[in-house]
């Protein structure tokens, strides 16, 4: 969580608030991936790629 803190206080301090769309796609991709290992749903995941 100390992560989180200290990237949104990086992202604060420098203005750099055009990076949240970048980290919030790799983390739904990131979730897809993990979804996909071993579920029901990982055929129509891997139908979308």
């Amino acid at each position: 969580m100390t992560f989180l803190q200290e990237l949104w206080a990086f992202m604060k301090a420098r203005k750099k608030f055009w990076l949240m769309p970048i980290f919030i796609v790799l983390l739904l991709v990131g979730g897809l991936i993990v979804l996909a290992q071993g579920s029901a749903v990982a055929p129509f995941i891997y139908t979308l790629f």
